[in-house]
């Protein structure tokens, strides 16, 4: 396993700049220098904030493009690869228009919005910003590549390490990790006489990795008086198939990674997170990006895995919809469905979920995609079963979503 991401928060109360970064910076680049030392890979330094319509004022749009440009070169000067700007707000609702502009002007800057809460319920007008927000941004890089750096946020609190989702909340910095872990899911299944002893293994790895990444951390925490938050051990993959949980699915016995079955091994794979013992924080779930994961890419490519399949195994074990490809005419209204159904699976159930769609201008539904990204597998644009919200479900509203008893 490797390390995504070790995430910093802060929370800044002007501007991103060396006094509200503090001591992050050395602790972070000292992190990544003794998980290297203990065998661990790194592969990326982030930064968070608390969400930006908090803390830039005025909040205009000259003034919020310019404190995220700015925020960007003081994260980047620390060394930091990626900041993430936190998310829109539903109760401050203009901070949504800002979104595409500020991903025009920034290279590194990830942003969510919040179109559902625990409290406030499914706020459609959120939702729809969202959509628009998608669409929009769609077409400011070729490949509609400009939508890896927004999600739409539905439950989901504050402290995953995970982009896009990352945010703060409250004043006092902290750090957490974030895992890439899908391997372990693989190597646990390779020889497991049983899917009982293949989920003990995945256990016992997990637990033994977490006590390990836990004792640097809280180390650390003491050392720089820092909260450490925990670890987000989702099973995360990268498109190699080692790296897959498609890869994990097959080895379990699912013919096709999307095939019926694959419902239960996902809910088998995230049992084994639920029963390992390290601190958390995050989503602690499994990852399932079709253009992350080359086994999954295949299967969505041979329409074998749908947007549908997808859905349904995040009411079991997933963090959302991630890195989706989607016909590139896609309407805000079909878009917006589509949110409509991530929010409200995530309060009935009361999870955290997210949804990272992606437009590809020129595309429809089975044209290849042809992404030139290291970090990406290429595959098929998806069927988007949807035309649009009309009466009721089409109006502002705010939907109250009561978690299942």
């Amino acid at each position: 396993m490797k390390i995504r991401a070790i995430t910093g928060f802060i929370a800044p109360q002007h501007g991103v700049d060396n006094a509200a970064m503090g001591s992050l910076p050395k602790l972070v680049s000292e992190a990544g220098d003794q998980l290297g030392s203990k065998g661990f890979e790194v592969q990326t330094m982030r930064l968070a904030t608390t969400p930006f319509p908090q803390w830039v004022k005025p909040l205009t749009q000259s003034r919020v493009v310019e404190a995220a440009v700015g925020a960007e070169k003081a994260a980047t000067d620390a060394g930091f690869g990626f900041i993430a700007l936190g998310p829109a707000l539903p109760e401050i609702p203009e901070s949504f228009h800002f979104v595409p502009e500020i991903l025009k002007e920034t290279k590194n800057a990830f942003l969510g919005g919040i179109a559902a809460t625990r409290k406030a319920g499914i706020v459609l007008d959120a939702l729809k910003a969202c959509a628009e927000i998608i669409q929009k941004v769609s077409t400011l890089e070729a490949n509609g590549f400009g939508n890896l750096r927004f999600a739409t946020l539905a439950n989901v609190p504050p402290g995953s390490p995970f982009f896009p989702a990352a945010y703060h909340k409250g004043s006092k910095p902290a750090f957490a990790f974030a895992t890439q872990a899908a391997d372990l899911a693989v190597l646990a299944f390779e020889s497991a006489g049983s899917i009982a002893d293949g989920r003990r293994s995945l256990t016992t790895s997990i637990e033994e990795n977490g006590k390990r990444l836990a004792q640097i951390a809280e180390d650390l925490s003491r050392k720089y008086d820092v909260t450490f938050l925990g670890i987000d051990f989702s099973l995360a993959p990268f498109p190699e198939k080692r790296d897959s949980l498609g890869a994990a699915f097959e080895r379990m016995g699912i013919h096709a990674a999307g095939e019926h079955g694959s419902l239960a091994a996902a809910a088998i794979l995230t049992q084994a997170i639920d029963s390992a013992d390290f601190p958390r924080t995050g989503f602690n779930g499994l990852l399932l990006p079709p253009l992350e994961d080359s086994v999954l890419a295949k299967r969505a490519a041979e329409a074998k895995l749908t947007i549908s399949d997808l859905l349904m195994y995040s009411a079991v074990c997933g963090t959302g919809l991630d890195t989706i490809p989607l016909p590139g005419n896609a309407s805000t209204g079909q878009l917006g469905a589509l949110l409509l159904d991530v929010c409200a699976l995530a309060l009935r159930l009361d999870k955290p979920l997210t949804a990272r769609l992606m437009p590809i201008p020129g595309k429809q539904a089975g044209d290849e995609t042809s992404f030139d990204f290291p970090y990406f597998a290429n595959s098929r644009v998806l069927e988007l079963k949807s035309n649009g919200l009309n009466g009721l479900l089409a109006t502002s509203e705010t939907l109250s979503i009561n978690r299942r008893k």
